[in-house]
C-alpha cells in the first residue's frame, strides 16, 4: 500500500474544555498517513495524479480554526472525516498531540484509523 504523509502539522486554535483554553490559542500537532495510489503520480510525473500534501494542509488547518474546539478527540475524527470524504483517500491514521496539556508530559494525544485498505 502506497502512504502519503504529513508530520508535524502545526495548527494553532482554540482547544480545550476549560475556561482559560477557550480564551487563548494553542498549539496541535498532526500527523497523517494516508492510503494513496501513488504509481500513476510516479509513471506520469504529473501532479493531477497526486494527493497534495499542500492542499490537505491548508484544508485541515482551514478546518480546525474554524470555531473553537474541546476535544482532541473531535479534531482527529473531522480530519478523518474530512479526508475520506473530501479526498477521497480510502484510509487513514490520524495522530493529534497536544503539546504542554499536562504537566508532567511533553504532550498528549489520540490516534485513530478511519476506513478500509
Amino acid at each position: 500500500m502506497d502512504k502519503v504523509l504529513i508530520r508535524q502539522l502545526k495548527i494553532d486554535t482554540v482547544i480545550g474544555i476549560y475556561e482559560w483554553e477557550k480564551k487563548i490559542h494553542q498549539t496541535l500537532l498532526i500527523d497523517l498517513d494516508m492510503a494513496w495510489d501513488n504509481r500513476l503520480a510516479a509513471a506520469s510525473d504529473n501532479y493531477q495524479h497526486a494527493l497534495c500534501y499542500e492542499t490537505v494542509s491548508n484544508r485541515l488547518t482551514a478546518l480546525i480554526i474554524e470555531k473553537p474546539i474541546e476535544l482532541i478527540e473531535t479534531v482527529a475524527e473531522m480530519i478523518a472525516q474530512c479526508l475520506l470524504s473530501e479526498f477521497n483517500v480510502p484510509w487513514v491514521k490520524v495522530v493529534v498531540m497536544k503539546p504542554g496539556a499536562v504537566q508532567h508530559a511533553d504532550s498528549v494525544g489520540v490516534v485513530i484509523e478511519r476506513g478500509s485498505i
